[in-house]
């Protein structure tokens, strides 16, 4: 695992897409897995700026987001799909019919979460997956548990992770209690792995995930074992982390 201090978000979200840029020059059709959240904003939209200038070209690139909220169709505005659209597919190059994210409204969860692990499987796993990380040390919507998940699967939110979540709805009751997310055995198998962090409060999260012990409990600790996962994080997020 290397760490990358950076001094703020905007350099964090700046140094986050060279590495996501870096990875679509040196391979144009490379499939991205792609987070969702405030934290990737900043790194979308320079990705976005490049693209625009003619520096990065997303026309062949694939997509596989991390999760979507159980019930949520697409056209939801408070979807995934949706906030991909706004904040990143509606500003690149992309081919929209290119960019996958699971399909909220299949109720019928083992329904939607083996179709979803097929497609991915089929597009060979990402070449470069991004995440964030949550308070409680949650990737996708891999809560902390007492396994590693596997596959694509339907989970049940933390409070905390509805709390987190509530800013970005009206009311923190209209917040979706499930989403369906790919497993961490999932997330393992892309060929490099790009965590992004920023704020004081991320930095328990950061330090269990890059120092502590490789426990279901913080899922993001499993990525210690991962050959190829960068972490991108500010002064303040890496506030417990050592120094080299």
């Amino acid at each position: 695992m290397r760490i990358i201090r950076t001094v703020d978000y905007r350099d964090m979200s700046r140094k986050a897409a060279n590495i996501i840029s870096a990875q679509v020059i040196l391979k144009p059709d490379s499939v991205l897995g792609l987070a969702t959240g405030t934290t990737p904003l900043g790194t979308y939209g320079q990705l976005a700026a490049w693209c625009a200038k003619g520096d990065c070209d997303f026309s062949k690139v694939h997509t596989y987001n991390l999760d979507e909220y159980r019930g949520l169709t697409h056209e939801d505005p408070q979807s995934y799909h949706c906030f991909m659209r706004k904040n990143f597919f509606d500003k690149v190059n992309i081919d929209i019919a290119n960019t996958h994210v699971p399909d909220g409204s299949n109720p019928n969860a083992d329904e939607a979460c083996a179709e979803y692990d097929r497609m991915v499987e089929e597009a060979g796993y990402p070449d470069l997956q991004l995440l964030g990380i949550g308070r409680n040390g949650h990737i996708g919507f891999n809560e902390p548990d007492d396994v590693f998940s596997k596959g694509t699967h339907c989970v049940t939110l933390t409070q905390s992770t509805i709390e987190a979540n509530s800013r970005l709805f009206e009311r923190e009751e209209d917040v979706p209690r499930q989403a369906y997310t790919m497993g961490v055995q999932t997330i393992m198998r892309a060929r490099s792995i790009l965590v992004i962090a920023n704020g004081e409060a991320k930095a328990q999260a950061v330090y269990d995930m890059c120092f502590g012990p490789v426990t279901p409990k913080v899922p993001a600790s499993i990525l210690q074992l991962h050959t190829n996962c960068v972490v991108v994080a500010d002064e303040a997020a890496l506030s417990l982390c050592p120094h080299d």
